[in-house]
């Protein structure tokens, strides 16, 4: 016999993660009250922690994000030049 698996809400998980951030109750007595495997928990938890690093840091120099537009802008001309090679050879003009 095949077990279903249960399907929790973001919600669910958020306030169980935030709950265990904030160590109030242990994670047995988080797992008990929400039904959810301690181990499922410590997943929310760390995925809740590892979002929220994430979500800092997106403030790049702008010398980095300079460089990198640079190197895009390079690459779409290189594309283009190819691409219009490409299309002349087949007898196409763009």
């Amino acid at each position: 016999m095949q077990a279903t698996r249960k399907k929790h809400s973001a919600t669910l998980k958020a306030k169980v993660a935030f709950a265990a951030i904030r160590e109030e109750e242990s994670i047995a007595q988080l797992s008990r009250r929400y039904g959810v495997h301690a181990n499922q928990i410590y997943k929310w938890k760390k995925q809740l922690l590892d979002g929220a690093i994430r979500t800092f840091e997106g403030d790049a120099p702008s010398s980095e994000l300079g460089t990198e537009k640079e190197e895009l802008l390079q690459k779409i001309g290189e594309l283009t030049v190819e691409r219009d090679f490409l299309s002349r050879g087949l007898g196409r003009v763009r």
